[in-house]
């Protein structure tokens, strides 16, 4: 990259947020987040078992490379990002959770989904204990970087141009979730 297309992209950079911010789609619904978060099982299919933050996964490099495709393995273990748009979870509307595509754990409800407009999958809030943040100077200014608590795997970035009542979108990488429909089984 030149250093004129870098020194346009900084300067677009709060541009686009505030753009994203007025597209945004507000969340419908419940939108109290203590009972969001309270209340995440309730949007699991029936009978689904999953993972629990506290089961710690670590595996080695070989090991990721069987369990994950070459997307997946990219962004979840090297902390890439998947082209905006790609994702058909990013127009996903079901009831549901949305978990780990690395190790299971459920890190969103549809409940917390909501239009962010960047082309990626977005949430206003998460479930308590599912994710660790980390600070990242990959594009030379500072964001916050989250990864699945359980087996550390790269989400996304979390900003604070999000829609009430939080503030915050919580922008993930679609290959890095897996959705679990209410209805129709995991």
């Amino acid at each position: 990259m030149n250093r004129r297309l870098l020194l346009k992209t900084l300067a677009a950079a709060p541009l686009a947020a505030l753009a994203a911010r007025a597209l945004a789609v507000t969340p419908k619904g419940d939108t109290n987040v203590e009972q969001l978060q309270e209340n995440w099982k309730n949007l699991l299919p029936a009978g689904a078992k999953v993972p629990s933050a506290s089961e710690p996964l670590e595996l080695s490099k070989d090991e990721w490379k069987k369990r994950l495709d070459e997307a997946q393995f990219r962004v979840l273990r090297k902390e890439g990002t998947e082209r905006a748009g790609s994702s058909p979870l990013n127009s996903e509307k079901r009831p549901g959770v949305f978990a780990c595509a690395g190790c299971g754990l459920p890190l969103f409800t549809s409940a917390m989904k909501y239009d962010s407009g960047t082309g990626w999958p977005s949430f206003f809030t998460h479930i308590p204990g599912a994710l660790q943040t980390k600070r990242d100077f990959g594009l030379i200014l500072p964001r916050t970087e989250y990864h699945c608590a359980r087996c550390g795997g790269h989400q996304g970035h979390v900003f604070d141009d999000g829609p009430p009542p939080t503030g915050q979108r919580w922008c993930n990488n679609g290959v890095a979730l897996r959705f679990l429909p209410k209805e129709g089984g995991a």
